[in-house]
């Protein structure tokens, strides 16, 4: 495995070895050496040379290349659904999710750089007249993580490409695979060289690409500790920042929601791709009237969930990505039993395979809200509960977080649900409704969940700058 660099595959001038493993069989895929801060600086030069070209062709040039890149994706959607199933462990019906939402942010994209203003001329009052115009802000560094391999990518170079920017993109080491065929399918349909540049590196070549004085821009998703230290590292440079970072979401239950409705929005809140989402809805705050029938669907739905296989109508979960975050859920998971937590699962209940980087569902009821699994992002299934009397009540807790990512409110009105979500401090807040994110939405949060934002014409606005001339 090489990195993409001008159009080219470029050996690395690295030495660190790293393995890339499957989830399920806990077997090495692939191997490669990670690149080095050289290969970074060609990647960011190739990026640099190619600026000029790609930020003056037409919103009409760069909208046709978005759609070859979507109609890539979809003639090639087998094999990217496979290389994640194996590389990130994801179900194959999760898999195929995460290929159709990237062709559909890619065609989205090309459609909205197409309408776009990217100069607007108005005058004054005293004759003078203003052009606003809005400029790609240059090369970008664009850095995703593990658990959602070319969906989150695709948020990313997307809105990037459609700008007029050029960029230097660092996949996760853990799950490279897909997004290297990903860049295979830009080779093949001849993209502009330069424009489109990869590392297959470590935290070294992440540091140094965030470092880098021609780097512009840097667009962040993963852990809020890795991501106070890119901020930190861009600062030097004063580099433009998007980050999308952790979250300990709430799930909000009012005493007139649908309560099977409810249950299967919380189950697949939260144990969607095992857990491992910074959306993850981890606090679940029911209303006490309702606690002891929700608790008793949840616990049987959630007993219901298949690990390692799949089957018509039901859900199903896999491994933890990794052993890293297998060996964090189960540090939690024995916190819970120093702490003395009330299960609500039964784990014997769920077959489990032997082999694999598998944990299964847990759910813990009247969890304190200074327990550290009720306070700390686990990255995993593991779902916290808690019943409130008054809605005042359960907006506090549902506030009291150092995150704000996203919240879901499940209620029987939906005119009290919105009038509710005002007092949510969220980026995302779902009423009723699974994690359905849309390309023409928008994506990040507050406090420690980030800054900035994704998708959407907000997604595209962050990666220009605007500038006036007065005549």
């Amino acid at each position: 495995m090489k990195n993409y660099i001008n159009g080219q595959w470029a050996a690395t001038t690295g030495s660190t070895e790293i393995a890339v493993i499957n989830p399920r069989s806990e077997q090495a895929l692939a191997y490669f050496i990670a690149a080095s801060p050289h290969d970074v600086d060609a990647a960011v030069e190739a990026a640099n040379q190619a600026l000029a070209s790609w930020s003056n062709t037409s919103a009409a040039e760069r909208a046709a290349w978005l759609n070859k890149i979507a109609d890539a994706i979809e003639q090639s959607k087998d094999k990217l659904v496979e290389l994640s199933h194996h590389n990130n462990g994801k179900s194959i019906s999760q898999a195929k999710v995460d290929v159709d939402n990237s062709i559909k942010c890619y065609r989205y994209y090309s459609d909205l750089v197409q309408k776009f203003a990217f100069s607007k001329t108005s005058q004054t009052d005293h004759g003078t007249e203003l052009t606003h115009q809005q400029n790609p802000v240059g090369v970008v560094a664009l850095i995703t993580p593990w658990n959602f391999p070319l969906i989150t990518s695709a948020w990313k170079i997307a809105p990037a490409l459609a700008a007029g920017c050029t960029l230097v993109f660092k996949p996760s080491e853990l799950v490279p695979l897909p997004e290297l065929e990903f860049i295979k399918l830009l080779n093949q349909i001849d993209f502009p060289q330069g424009v489109f540049n990869l590392v297959l590196g470590d935290a070294v070549a992440a540091e140094h690409l965030v470092r880098h004085p021609d780097v512009q821009k840097v667009s962040f998703t993963g852990s809020t500790e890795i991501g106070i230290q890119v901020m930190q590292a861009a600062a030097n440079s004063v580099k433009r920042v998007t980050l999308e970072l952790g979250g300990k979401s709430a799930f909000l239950v009012l005493d007139d929601a649908d309560i099977d409705d409810a249950v299967a929005k919380a189950v697949g809140g939260m144990f969607y791709n095992a857990g491992q989402m910074c959306s993850a809805m981890s606090r679940v705050l029911v209303h006490e009237s309702i606690a002891a029938l929700f608790y008793q669907k949840l616990k049987q739905a959630t007993e219901a969930i298949l690990l390692g296989q799949e089957a018509e109508g039901q859900f199903s979960m896999g491994p933890m990505t990794t052993q890293k975050q297998f060996n964090k859920v189960n540090e939690y998971l024995a916190l819970a039993e120093q702490e003395q937590l009330q299960a609500l699962v039964e784990p014997e209940n769920i077959q489990c395979p032997a082999q694999g980087f598998y944990i299964r569902p847990q759910i813990f009821i009247d969890v304190p809200t200074n327990s550290r699994l009720w306070k700390e992002e686990i990255f995993g299934p593991v779902m916290c509960c808690r019943t409130f009397k008054t809605e005042d009540e359960a907006v506090q807790v549902a506030n009291d977080s150092e995150f704000g990512l996203a919240a879901t409110i499940m209620t029987g009105s939906v005119d009290h649900g919105k009038s509710l979500a005002k007092r949510l401090r969220a980026g995302h807040i779902w009423i009723n409704s699974f994690q359905m994110i849309h390309p023409s939405s928008l994506w990040g949060g507050v406090k420690k969940s980030g800054t900035g934002r994704e998708l959407g014409e907000s997604g595209m606005q962050s990666y220009l700058e605007e500038n006036v001339i007065t005549i």
